[in-house]
């Protein structure tokens, strides 16, 4: 830079031709006049180091393209570059769309990616519900509580089905309660049908791991209308990944912060659903919504609980409303409190060894030779030793 000045000073003297500067300061013509000219232009700021990058590229992103790409995350904050750009599809040809690298270095450019804690790689545990057709396994549970405004907490309690990740309802609850639960449920059969299987965790009201095989009163409703209930491995709740994986999109939208009331919340919780099934691209599902992947069932709900008729190789008992069923007499077994009033099938194994059966659903053992005591009762076994 000191050489540049030094150049010009002399240049301006008119003392020297530009023969005899280019010879003193060892530069050719062109370099001279264009340092002149530079100059001339703009002073001794035209003199410094100019970048050699075009002014112009032929592959630089249109200003359009640029504009929707950050309208787009300002609409959708949580939102990353696939899925942004999949929504660019509606308003513009697949020529002008430019490649998911582009649109996530176009965001951080402008400061809208946030840096993501890196997730530990965590071996999956079986069972793993992976069904291969809608309306097979759907899953249930009650999102963590958190507190709204009003210093009040929400119960949010979701259902969605595990192929298509149709999000069914996402309903806020003050508690997480069986009637609460039951009627959401039923709310969502009659609309959407019922599935061969519900996939639940093991909190209340789903399930219990002090119950017979888990099931609780609410297992058994399931079994009642048709629908088999089955359960994650206690502290397992990656075998119903993509449940909670929801739970935590739903977490992000709508609790951070939360609502002033459930009223408020329960309004957020909606805008979710829809967004979600209907807005939201999904990967897993090759970039479509779950709108477009899901069938509704062909099992419709059954208003009226039909009566089950067990096979004449049974022997049918009425379970008390202690929960046990007398045997012989003045035996007793117990079964479930949840099972109160309702009536069980008994067949015979062989040698003392009973299985009890609740409709068309095993519950457990019983071997008559341990029933001693008349003043207690015994209870189920899953397995025999």
């Amino acid at each position: 830079m000191e050489q540049k000045i030094e150049f010009i000073c002399e240049w301006r003297t008119g003392k020297y031709t530009i023969t005899e500067l280019c010879k003193s300061f060892e530069i050719s013509r062109p370099t001279a006049y264009k340092l002149i000219h530079r100059f001339e232009d703009q002073g001794f700021e035209g003199l410094k180091e100019q970048s050699r990058k075009p002014g112009k590229h032929p592959s630089t992103t249109d200003q359009k393209i640029i504009d929707s790409i950050l309208k787009l995350k300002e609409k959708h904050k949580l939102w990353g570059a696939k899925k942004i750009r999949v929504l660019m599809f509606k308003e513009f040809t697949k020529e002008q769309i430019p490649s998911v690298v582009t649109v996530h270095n176009i965001l951080r450019k402008n400061g809208l990616v946030s840096p993501q804690k890196r997730m530990r790689r965590v071996k999956p545990l079986y069972p793993i519900f992976n069904p291969k057709s809608c309306n097979e396994v759907w899953s249930a549970d009650y999102k963590g509580k958190f507190l709204m405004g009003n210093k009040i907490y929400c119960h949010p309690l979701t259902i969605a089905d595990s192929k298509s990740r149709f999000l069914f309802t996402a309903k806020g609850h003050y508690k997480e309660t069986l009637k609460a639960a039951k009627t959401e449920l039923t709310k969502v059969f009659r609309t959407y049908g019922i599935p061969k299987q519900i996939h639940t965790d093991n909190g209340s009201p789903f399930g219990s791991v002090r119950a017979i095989q888990r099931y609780t009163q609410l297992s058994y409703w399931f079994i009642e209308l048709g629908i088999t209930p089955v359960f994650s491995d206690p502290a397992h709740p990656e075998q119903n990944g993509r449940h909670e994986r929801m739970h935590r999109d739903l977490k992000a939208a709508c609790a951070n912060p939360a609502a002033y009331d459930l009223k408020a919340q329960q309004r957020r919780l909606n805008h979710f659903v829809k967004e979600y099934n209907h807005i939201r691209p999904h990967e897993a599902l090759e970039m479509k919504t779950p709108a477009d992947i899901h069938d509704f069932s062909t099992r419709p709900f059954p208003e009226r609980i039909t009566n089950f008729n067990y096979d004449t190789k049974y022997k049918v008992l009425k379970v008390t409303k202690s929960g046990a069923v007398r045997w012989k007499s003045y035996y007793w077994v117990y079964v479930s409190a949840a099972l109160k009033e309702k009536h069980v099938g008994i067949q015979e194994l062989g040698n003392g060894i009973w299985k009890v059966y609740y409709r068309n659903v095993f519950l457990g053992f019983f071997d008559q030779r341990n029933l001693r005591n008349k003043q207690q009762s015994t209870r189920l076994e899953t397995n025999l030793v």
